[in-house]
């Protein structure tokens, strides 16, 4: 079980896929994004206004409860999150028990019961001007915010929490990955890693 930690835009999502893409059948992805907490109660205004970059936005424990079942050889049915109006749909998605199991998310390594649950541990690190950038275009584009949403967003949660949680996580890593996807050399050997234990 691999657990790939860093901040938003870092390039996480850009790893994950390099792996997905060099193992496809063996390899399975579980994002933490999908289990932000559901919140039906509230209007889409009052989810707009949720800090959703601290660890009390998540539902951890079934996240966990669900690695556990993977890793157990049991299939899992994983919440899915819909962006665009601020809550967990009512769809789920099917996640097989592969033989490497890839967990992404930016608090990952804030949970000790997390770290306990992961054979490797890596953090994507990347310059605080590119991720804001790659942040902007993604919410823009993929999630239809507007540029002003997102600017308020970041300021008011995603940069204080990132300081907050995020970074400090970095200490957790068994592996920090410079410049995100682009840096081949590591990729490489995080490949031959997972290699190594498919074979």
């Amino acid at each position: 079980m691999i657990g790939i930690a860093g901040g938003t835009g870092s390039g996480k999502t850009t790893i994950t896929n390099e792996l997905v893409g060099r193992f496809k059948d063996h390899v399975s992805v579980v994002y933490h994004d999908n289990y932000y907490k559901a919140h039906p109660e509230l209007t889409y205004e009052e989810r707009s206004k949720l800090n959703y970059d601290a660890p009390e936005a998540f539902d951890t424990d079934l996240m966990i409860e669900q690695l556990k079942e993977l890793s157990e050889g049991r299939s899992v049915e994983s919440p899915l999150y819909d962006y665009t109006v601020h809550n967990r749909s009512s769809k789920t998605t099917h996640v097989e028990p592969n033989p490497v199991i890839i967990v992404e998310g930016i608090l990952i390594f804030c949970d000790p019961r997390l770290c306990d649950l992961f054979d490797i541990k890596i953090f994507v690190d990347t310059d605080a001007d590119v991720r804001i950038l790659r942040r902007i275009k993604r919410d823009v584009l993929e999630r239809g915010r507007t540029i002003e949403s997102v600017e308020a967003q970041y300021l008011n949660t995603v940069k204080p929490m990132h300081e907050l949680y995020v970074e400090p996580s970095k200490r957790k890593a068994d592996i920090i990955v410079p410049e995100g996807g682009k840096n081949l050399v590591a990729l490489e050997m995080i490949v031959n890693r997972i290699a190594s234990h498919i074979r």
